[in-house]
């Protein structure tokens, strides 16, 4: 046994620190989170190394994409399901695998399983490469003795998630393309186009309309300072990816979003797809109902719905029923709602999951359908304003020329 200290949240506010007793920095969040606690830093008391900065520095494998996952996964959850032993199956990975970095993962894990380690402590020393859901179900099917089907479910959970973003970045992609494919055109207006008719209409001998005015002025502007517009182009970008990672903004955005028609119902619906998925394999898994929380809730990329169901998970840690506590939250749909409170009733909560998620993956598919049908109206709308606009400054001047004095 060995003694760690710990940093953890109290309330979601409070920071509290204390020492607990455990065989490993897993069993050690677990004592933690039955304290009523949030774990965020573990260290060793004998010589106080942050367990997390330790396990980076014994990594010596490169992060794996989400392809790079699935491949993974794949090939290993095919050779278990055949009875093929761990470090066998390993070793084929490591002599077959078609890119190098999946040879390089398979013989690390090879090695250090070889050393007397299991496949699920191996992999926990890489939760930057793995995650903490990959980790935490490895562990529940080796200790169930159902290893191969749990590769499975997580097999069927990485394919998941890759739909979804797929569906989401699709769905994105079009307007991303004409809102750039715009910002291009009205570039190209502007400093070659109404510069080429600035003559014509000083000869006309009258004042341009306001709006000429003003886009000649800008076009001039931009093709003396024509530096300026791919630094513009660049604050944009990184502007608008700062503002989306930085942790206040992220938080407001976050909690607005979710109030929006239809992009709120996307993100909720998105969010909740991978949620209820990875509690539905916890818990068939065996993996006692709290992790199976704690578990989901790593899945959610909202601040605001991790909030909530972070108080859920500390509200079932008191003794509070699943569905309860989630209700509580008021951010379940209520057919979720109404699902899991029929299958605690029942004994079945796992089928009942295992039906939510289908319910929520077509409710996803739904919004995503609607979504596409709206974002070509909305675009054409935007291109034929931006038309108007330019077409009204070029025109205006010559229909005043050809008006009576």
């Amino acid at each position: 046994m060995t003694v760690y200290k710990y940093l953890a949240l109290k309330n979601h506010k409070e920071i509290v620190k204390g020492k607990i007793e455990a065989e490993s920095p897993r069993h050690a969040r677990e004592g933690i989170r039955k304290l009523g606690f949030i774990p965020t830093k573990l260290y060793e008391d004998n010589h106080g190394v942050n367990i997390e900065e330790k396990k980076e520095k014994v990594s010596r494998i490169q992060n794996m994409t989400l392809q790079e996952k699935i491949e993974f996964t794949s090939t290993f959850q095919i050779l278990a399901s055949s009875g093929i032993p761990v470090i066998e199956s390993l070793v084929f990975i490591e002599n077959d695998a078609t890119k190098a970095k999946l040879r390089q993962i398979a013989k690390e894990l090879r090695l250090q399983i070889m050393a007397g380690s299991t496949f699920a402590d191996t992999i926990a020393k890489y939760p930057h490469i793995f995650g903490q859901i990959y980790i935490g179900l490895a562990k529940a099917g080796e200790d169930s003795g159902e290893l191969d089907k749990t590769m499975e479910r997580l097999l069927e959970l990485l394919k998941k998630e890759q739909n979804i973003r797929s569906k989401v970045t699709g769905t994105l992609m079009y307007p991303a393309f004409v809102v750039i494919l715009a910002m291009f055109i009205i570039i190209v207006m502007l400093v070659f186009v109404f510069p080429a008719f600035k003559d014509m209409f000083a000869n006309q001998g009258k004042e341009l309309p306001w709006i000429t005015a003003t886009l000649m002025s800008t076009g001039e502007f931009l093709k003396k300072y024509w530096l300026l517009i791919p630094m513009i182009f660049a604050t944009v970008i990184f502007g608008t990816k700062f503002l989306l990672q930085w942790e206040p903004s992220k938080r407001y955005i976050d909690e607005h979003v979710l109030k929006v028609p239809i992009i709120g119902d996307m993100m909720c619906y998105s969010n909740f797809s991978n949620f209820i998925a990875v509690m539905q394999v916890a818990y068939d898994a065996g993996v006692p109902i709290v992790d199976c929380l704690y578990l989901s809730d790593l899945t959610l990329t909202n601040f605001t719905l991790q909030k909530k169901i972070s108080q859920a998970t500390a509200a079932v840690q008191q003794g509070q029923h699943l569905s309860a506590a989630l209700k509580g939250t008021g951010a379940i749909p209520k057919m979720i709602l109404f699902m899991i409170s029929t299958g605690e009733q029942s004994g079945r909560l796992g089928d009942m999951l295992q039906q939510a998620t289908i319910f929520i993956d077509k409710k996803l598919d739904d919004i995503i359908d609607t979504m596409s049908k709206m974002v070509e109206p909305i675009m054409l709308l935007v291109i034929g304003s931006i038309v108007l606009v330019l077409a009204l400054a070029l025109y205006l001047p010559l229909f005043q020329s050809y008006a009576p004095s």
